[in-house]
């Protein structure tokens, strides 16, 4: 046996070993360092692509004092020069040093994986020079709270419409909601999020924004009362246009199971309609859903881009979208490390929760 060969086993020997011992553990520890991986992957392509954009921060601060300037009065002459925006070249070079613009972008990526890693500090926004973890914190309450409560009007009523039209196929009624179910998920959800801002703006019943216009310190039922009324109509485009498809897969999934020879014996023994959809047929519905949720835990942080900026919501897809109109890498790169994480958590959580609710899946084990 050769060096090479003894080294080899003397490494994969105690992993071995731990795999049988624990398969399940061993596949979350797996997991896990791939996870990492590719988050580290991940970081290093988003600091590539902003550099390959044109532009950087610098640019995006002289435009802005060139826009400050021309609103005051104070407009720069065509063909000016640098100096005449208010900014020299030595102070642009200054500035870039200073922001670590000046250096590659892999040296860049380093030195934020090092304050990140070891100093647990996520930087400053290079626009508004607030802490991005201050940022992070004031906009990802709301996008929590809102998807929380669109998640469960959705999965509440796609649940309970799926399965009861599962004992209705064929009906008039199935076929009609059917069709409104189809109608709305090919229907464009910003085109309906903007007729039903319009709708607000014309009739006057709702607000044309999703927030209230005060904190939550002047009162905190009436806060809760106005935040009901705000986010009302957005809450309910948002469900039109999510309920269609969650609903369709449930209802197909139980067809797939009522068809099932063991439902044929359950029936056949005697045992109630009711025990055979929800103790049995239900119960192999829900693998579908799993599966398919792997990305829930990160919707329910991020937030929901379109919503949030055509209704005005202070919410982290907002704060992402001006970041990278902005070119403020340290916010785009803590929101998106931060979501693809809680993504590939997701997937994770979504394969254990299949290993418990699916006794034939077994991961990491000995076929």
């Amino acid at each position: 046996m050769s060096l090479f060969t003894k080294i080899q086993s003397t490494v994969v020997y105690p992993w071995t070993v731990f795999r049988k011992k624990m398969p399940l553990f061993s596949y979350i520890t797996g997991r896990l360092f791939t996870m990492v991986f590719l988050l580290y992957v991940l970081g290093f392509a988003l600091f590539g692509l902003m550099e390959l954009a044109p532009g950087d921060i610098v640019d995006q601060m002289i435009s802005q004092q060139i826009m400050a300037q021309s609103e005051g009065g104070r407009g720069v002459r065509k063909g000016g020069t640098t100096q005449d925006q208010g900014f020299t070249a030595d102070q642009e070079k200054l500035l870039r040093e200073e922001l670590g613009l000046d250096k590659p972008f892999y040296v860049q990526y380093g030195s934020w994986l090092k304050r990140v890693v070891i100093h647990h500090d996520l930087g400053t926004s290079l626009i508004s020079r607030a802490p991005v973890s201050f940022l992070i914190r004031s906009r990802i309450g709301n996008s929590v709270v809102y998807s929380l409560i669109s998640l469960f009007f959705v999965t509440t009523f796609s649940f309970a419409l799926g399965v009861y039209f599962s004992s209705k196929a064929g009906t008039k009624t199935d076929v009609a909601v059917s069709f409104v179910g189809l109608f709305f998920l090919a229907f464009p959800s910003m085109l309906l999020l903007i007729l039903m801002q319009l709708f607000a703006s014309v009739t006057g019943i709702f607000p044309v924004t999703a927030y209230p216009d005060f904190p939550m310190s002047d009162g905190f039922f009436r806060f809760c009362a106005s935040y009901v009324h705000h986010i009302a109509l957005p809450l309910l485009g948002g469900f039109l246009c999510s309920v269609g498809s969650t609903m369709r897969m449930i209802r197909s999934t139980m067809l797939d199971q009522i068809g099932m020879p063991y439902i044929m014996a359950l029936r056949a023994r005697g045992i109630s309609e009711r025990r055979v959809y929800f103790n049995h047929a239900f119960r192999n519905t829900v693998n579908p859903y799993i599966t398919g949720s792997a990305n829930l835990l990160a919707s329910i942080f991020s937030g929901n881009l379109i919503f949030e900026i055509i209704f005005a919501y202070p919410g982290i897809g907002r704060l992402t979208y001006e970041a990278i109109t902005q070119q403020d890498v340290n916010i785009v790169l803590a929101d998106t490390m931060f979501i693809s994480a809680l993504v590939l958590v997701g997937m994770v959580v979504s394969d254990i929760l299949l290993a418990v609710f699916d006794p034939r899946i077994r991961y990491g084990a000995e076929s």
